[in-house]
């Protein structure tokens, strides 16, 4: 099977080695396994062989042939599927927490996708995304629970994309961070860019990618604050990103997060809880809402418990 990714190099704020720019891609597990790629000459930066201390910058193309690891066969697995909705066209779930979305080349299976394959096959998914991610229209963190949108076919792929450009699909999280707001609501504009230094991380950098994050104080606390939020933009990480820029950063965020709270939870407090979007065929327009996870009902129990 052949199989290219072509970047076109755009807002950097400053030059960038080769290897770390292309282990910043959700396309590549790690920095190793780029590295390895640019070692057999299947990176080609502007029509030649590079190195992995080449400086990309601005307006470069760089093309990745990953036809031989695209060898590797995505298989179905027998993997529960929380569905919240339904119809010829569209699923939504609910993506538990310690799950990716979609395979890598690294990690192929337990993934959403696989589950998704169980149930569904290939031809029951979109394809415009290709064999690692079919269906899969946009993406939560592995531990970031709650709801997805997955398309059955490449008209309602596109559908779902264009509501998501257009902000009609309205996307609400809810979260615990620390410290105290003085406003009930608030809206963070700050442009988001993979960080400089730690490929892992993404940081509010200057020239970066427009970023908007609403968010709305539901309950506060003695040093924390229970939040509503909602994405205008989707950026990775934006909502971990953007609340540890205002240094509000969510309750055990192991990435983001200096200390770690009294109630262990499976990393950040963090869920997709509602969705409104339009269906493809009829237009109506459907409003979800999924209960509270495990996380954030025991952190909030701790608090109104005892920091009340």
């Amino acid at each position: 099977m052949t199989k290219k990714y072509v970047f076109s190099v755009q807002s950097l704020s400053q030059p960038l080695r080769l290897d770390a720019f292309l282990s910043q891609q959700r396309e590549f597990s790690s920095r190793s396994q780029v590295q390895n790629l640019i070692k057999k000459h299947q990176v080609i930066v502007n029509g030649q062989c590079a190195k992995a201390s080449l400086l990309v910058k601005n307006d470069d193309e760089i093309s990745v042939d990953l036809s031989e690891e695209f060898s590797v066969i995505i298989k179905p697995e027998d993997i529960p599927l929380d569905i919240v909705w339904e119809d010829d066209d569209i699923l939504i779930v609910n993506k538990p927490k310690n799950m990716i979305t979609h395979p890598t080349i690294k990690e192929t299976t337990g993934t959403l996708v696989n589950a998704l394959l169980n149930k569904y096959g290939y031809d029951g998914l979109s394809n415009i995304n290709g064999v690692m991610r079919p269906g899969i229209v946009h993406r939560l963190d592995r531990n970031t629970s709650g709801i997805l949108m997955i398309a059955k076919n490449n008209h309602s792929h596109e559908f779902l994309s264009e509501q998501i450009k257009t902000k009609s699909a309205i996307r609400k999280y809810l979260a615990v961070v620390q410290g105290n707001f003085d406003s009930e609501f608030g809206t963070i504009d700050a442009p988001i860019l993979r960080h400089p230094s730690k490929p892992e991380k993404m940081a509010v950098v200057e020239g970066g990618k427009p970023s908007v994050t609403h968010y709305k104080v539901l309950e506060q606390f003695k040093g924390y604050s229970f939040l509503e939020l909602q994405l205008e933009t989707g950026r990775t990480h934006q909502i971990r990103v953007h609340m540890n820029y205002i240094a509000h950063p969510i309750v055990n965020d192991s990435l983001y997060c200096k200390s770690q709270f009294k109630v262990k939870t499976i990393e950040q407090v963090l869920q997709s809880y509602s969705l409104k979007f339009a269906t493809l065929k009829s237009g109506d327009i459907i409003e979800l809402e999924i209960p509270q996870d495990d996380d954030i009902q025991r952190v909030l129990k701790y608090l109104r418990s005892n920091l009340k």
